[in-house]
C-alpha cells in the first residue's frame, strides 16, 4: 500500500459493513466510500452515530471531501450519503447502471410516478473506465456487475481497489447473485477482471462475515484472493463457480434490511417523499422477492 495514501476504515457492527475515508497524507482532499446510516428495523428509527464518526474524523483532520462514492445500491444497510454531504460536502456518485436497478425496483415497490429511474437523484453517474481525481489521487472506475447490475470498483492510483460486495475476505468468498438483475456468470467474469490487476493490489472489501476464531478484517490482496479464495481461487472454472454460487444462493435468506435499504439507496440515500400527513413511510411489498 502506498505510504502516501491513508485509508481510514469505519465498521458498522450491525450490518458488518466497512466504510472508508481515503486521502493522501500530504493533502486535504478526501473521498468517502459507502457510508452507513444506522437503522433500527423494529422501531423504524434512524440514527447517525456511525456516520458522525466519519464526519468527526474528517473535521478533526481538516479534510475537504470531494466525493461520496457508492459502490452500488446496497441491500443490507441504508446509505448515509446525504448526512455526509450536508455536514462536510462532496458529490454523491454511483455507476450509471443504477438506472437499471431503479427501473427494477420502481416496479417492485410501485413507487410514486414522480420517481424517475434516470439516476438524477445522484450528483454523478460513473461509466466503466471513467477516471477522475481526488486531489492528486487518480481513481479509475471498473464496472463489476453480477451481485447487482450496477456494482463498481474504484481503483486508486492503480494500487488499491475498493470492491464493494463483489469479493469478501478469502475465507468468506464472494457475493450472492440472486437479487433482481443479479447473475453468477456475470459476477465470475467481473471478479476475473479484478483479479487480473497486479497481484500486489490491495483489495478493500465492504463487508466481512468472519468465521469463528478471527475478528473483522477489511483488506486483502489480489494475490491472496487468487491463492486462497474459497470460491474463486485460481483453477476454479466459470461453470464450477456458477454451480456453487447458484446452489448456495438458493439456501440464503434475504438480507434483514433489504426492503428499507433499496427504497432509500436508489434515491441516493434520501427518504421517500412524505405522505399528506407530513410523515415518511417505507413500503413492504408482499410476495415480491
Amino acid at each position: 500500500m502506498s505510504t502516501r495514501i491513508h485509508v481510514e476504515p469505519f465498521l458498522d457492527d450491525d450490518s458488518e459493513t466497512f466504510s472508508y475515508v481515503i486521502h493522501r497524507t500530504d493533502e486535504k482532499a478526501a473521498a468517502v466510500i459507502d457510508p452507513v446510516l444506522d437503522f433500527d428495523y423494529k422501531s423504524g428509527r434512524t440514527k447517525t452515530n456511525g456516520a458522525q464518526r466519519m464526519v468527526d474524523y474528517i473535521k478533526q483532520n481538516d479534510l475537504s471531501v470531494e466525493w461520496i462514492l457508492e459502490t452500488h445500491a446496497h441491500a443490507d444497510h441504508l446509505s448515509a450519503a446525504p448526512f455526509i454531504q450536508q455536514n462536510v460536502g462532496g458529490k454523491i456518485g454511483i455507476g450509471e447502471h443504477i438506472k437499471q436497478v431503479q427501473t427494477i425496483f420502481k416496479e417492485i415497490f410501485n413507487l410514486e410516478k414522480e420517481f424517475l429511474p434516470n439516476g438524477t437523484q445522484f450528483d454523478h453517474l460513473f461509466t466503466d473506465g471513467e477516471q477522475f481525481q481526488v486531489g492528486s489521487m487518480q481513481l479509475r472506475v471498473m464496472h463489476t456487475p453480477g451481485h447487482t447490475p450496477a456494482d463498481l470498483a474504484y481503483i486508486v492510483d492503480e494500487q488499491m481497489a475498493f470492491v464493494g460486495d463483489t469479493l469478501f475476505m478469502p475465507d468468506v468468498g464472494t457475493a450472492r447473485c440472486d437479487f433482481p438483475g443479479g447473475s453468477a456468470t456475470t459476477l465470475y467474469r467481473s471478479i476475473k477482471k479484478l483479479l487480473a490487476l497486479p497481484e500486489t493490489t490491495d483489495i478493500y472489501i465492504c463487508h466481512d462475515y468472519p468465521p469463528a476464531g478471527r475478528g473483522h478484517e477489511y483488506r486483502t490482496t489480489v494475490a491472496d484472493q487468487r491463492k486462497h479464495s474459497k470460491h474463486v481461487h485460481d483453477g476454479v472454472s466459470e461453470a464450477e463457480f456458477v454451480k456453487m454460487r447458484e446452489e448456495r444462493d438458493a439456501t440464503l435468506e434475504m438480507p434483514r434490511l433489504i426492503l428499507p435499504s433499496i427504497q432509500v439507496n436508489i434515491r441516493a440515500g434520501k427518504m421517500p417523499p412524505a405522505d399528506d400527513n407530513g410523515k415518511v413511510y417505507l413500503k413492504l411489498p408482499i410476495d415480491q422477492l
